[in-house]
This record gives C-alpha cells, structure tokens and sequence, in this order.
C-alpha cells in the first residue's frame, strides 16, 4: 500500500501533518481530543482567536530587491513547478471563505509580476464573497489600476520607504521614485477606498522623513503606516537601526501638537492617529515594540503552498502537498485547523522579540510581505 494510501485510510483518526522549516522537517502528532473543524467555528485557535483574514503570497519574484526584504547575496526562489498554481490558490481561497475568512490580502514578492494574476483576482471575486486587497511596490501599478478597480480590488498597499530618490534607489537596489510616488496619487484617484503607504522606518536612513510622510496626508485620503522594522533573515537587523512608535509618535506631535486617536478595532494590527485638519491618517505598525498578538485572526500561505499560522513563527505546513497527492478540502480543512490550534499566544512561541531576532527565519521574501 502507498504511503498516500495508508495515509487517508487514518486520515481521520491521526493526521500527520509535514511541518516545514527550510530543510528540517518535524512530525506532528494529532490531539487526541480534537474534533473536526466545523465551519460555522471557522479556523479558532485554543485561545479562542477565530481566523477571517488570510494574507496569500501569489509569487516570490520581484522587481525590486528591498535590503530588508532580500538578503545582498540574493536568494534562491522555489522552482515555478512548486509554486502554487491559479487553480489551486483559487481552490484554498474557497476553502478558507467556506470557514469564515472574510479577507484576503495578495502578497509576493511583487504580486502584479505574475503574469495570471489578474486573473486570481476575477476568479476570487466571482466564487466567493471575500473582499481582496493588495501590497505592492507600486512600480507597475498604473496600468494595472483599472482592471483592479473593476475587479472589485477594494484595497492598495503601497510600500515606499524614502521621499528622496537617491535614497529610493539605495534601499530597493533600482529606479522608479517617482512612478512608486505617482500610482499612489493615481490610485486614490481611481476611486480605491482605501490607500495605504508602507513606510519602514529605520534609523539612520529615512527617519528625519517621518514628518514629510506625514504631509502626504494633508490634502489625500490617504493612510500612512509607519512600520518598526523587523528582523527576517538576511536584512542585518540591529537594534540600532531600530526606531520605535513612541518615538516617532513624539517626534510627530512635536510638529504638530496633539494627535486625534481613531478608533482602533481588536484585530487592527495598526494604531490610527489623524493630525488635525489633515484629509487622511497616520498608523503604527508596533511589532516590535507593543506586539498585537492577543487579536490575531491572520493566517498566511506562502508562494509555494505553505501555510503559516504566525509570521514570527518557524513551522509551516504544506497545503501544495496534500492538494497534489489528493487531499480532498474536508482533509484539507483539517489540517489547517490542526495548525490553527497549535498556534501560539504571541510571537510564534518566543518570549520576545530579540527570541524572534535570534532565531531562524525565511528571508521575507520566501514568507509573503
């Protein structure tokens, strides 16, 4: 009997799920005790966190190579063959929208550089009721726009970390400062409702531009997030690059006096904040140092099929893998809530975050940004 075959015959009664950190592979038992998923629970972890955002990598390609994304040295993307093709991101996503996933956000690498990816979209918004958005860096962005409105595209993220070309060119290794800075504008034009500019602030590189950032916010309905950057392997995170939110929360109202806190809800990994008589915000992403763990509903799948209950986390299981020996979605299902309630409280299992910058990690480019 085929190793596949002895499988399903106990699927039921003792999944083993293949969880994968790079070339380390660790067999995990089933609880005894667990049940199988019902979808009107969705995927909830044992801390009673149920998870309706799901953030799916489309490719690892870029046209980029952003210093805290991609190592100097490069790195070596998975063969195409083991990449997640449409039809199986397509069959995940109804997968996940049957167990309550309300959003889907695409990631890569640089999700527009895949060449079928307009058309994940249209088939995403046909067979489900999920409301998509997208990260990008913006430089091809233009005239993707309208087919992206028209696909029901309700959100663009765009990262730019710097206002000044030159800087621009240093950090993502190429040209474009000026094409990233106008599909932003282009993009609230369009009529996106929602528009949101990834800043990572690092010290010693662009944070005396938090306050021109701020700026951007002025006259458009823009959202402004600045990130605190994070280690990931190869991006030479040190604390002393590192800029925290009360610093940079100081440095802003210091230019412009109190801050108005929006309302911020328990999954927002970001907190709001609207300077007075400006049209758009500004947000915070505190990873490093006010974590936003005890709300999270995101689950991750990477480019090449696996699934991550936490971004700090190193264990993965491969959804590629089952689909292609056959899995049907109930045996699918089940794995990913098997995952689900293995996930830790906060910061994939470490105590803090120098845990999590001391430890193995992808590059973020293998793990979606």
């Amino acid at each position: 009997m085929s190793y596949y075959l002895l499988l399903r015959k106990t699927w039921l009664s003792n999944i083993r799920s293949l969880v994968r950190f790079h070339s380390t592979v660790t067999t995990i038992q089933k609880d005894s005790c667990a049940t199988e998923p019902r979808k009107q629970e969705g995927f909830t972890d044992t801390f009673g966190r149920q998870h309706t955002y799901l953030r799916v990598s489309v490719t690892e390609k870029c046209n980029f190579r952003c210093l805290y994304c991609m190592p100097e040295e490069g790195v070596q993307l998975t063969p195409s063959e083991n990449i997640l093709t449409k039809d199986e991101i397509i069959r995940l996503l109804k997968l996940f929208s049957e167990y309550g996933v309300e959003k889907v956000r695409f990631t890569g690498g640089e999700p527009l550089v895949r060449k079928d990816f307009l058309d994940i979209v249209q088939c995403t918004k046909q067979q489900t009721n999920i409301r998509l958005a997208i990260t990008t860096n913006g430089m091809i962005l233009n005239k993707y726009l309208d087919s992206l409105r028209q696909s029901g595209v309700s959100g663009l993220n765009i990262s730019l970390d710097t206002l000044t070309p030159v800087k621009f060119e240093f950090i993502t290794r190429r040209r474009g400062h000026k094409t990233v800075l106008d599909s932003i504008f282009k993009a609230v034009e369009h009529g996106f409702p929602s528009v949101k500019v990834n800043c990572v602030v690092i010290r010693g590189f662009n944070d005396d531009e938090i306050l021109s950032f701020c700026y951007l916010t002025k006259d458009w309905n823009i959202t402004v997030r600045f990130i605190e950057y994070m280690p990931f392997e190869g991006n030479r995170w040190n604390t002393d690059k590192f800029v925290s939110f009360e610093e940079m929360k100081e440095k802003i109202v210091n230019e412009f006096g109190t801050l108005k806190t929006e309302q911020n809800d328990i999954h927002d990994t970001t907190k709001h904040f609207r300077i007075p008589s400006f049209v758009g915000r500004i947000g915070f992403i505190t990873s490093m140092s006010e974590h936003f763990c005890a709300g999270c509903n995101r689950l991750r799948i990477t480019a090449d099929g696996n699934l991550r209950v936490c971004l700090f986390g190193n264990k993965e299981v491969s959804l590629r893998d089952y689909m292609r020996q056959g899995a049907s979605d109930d045996e699918l299902a089940q794995v990913v809530a098997f995952a689900v309630r293995k996930k830790d409280f906060a910061l994939g299992g470490y105590e803090d975050m120098k845990g999590v910058a001391s430890n193995p990690n992808r590059p973020m480019i293998h793990i979606g940004g």
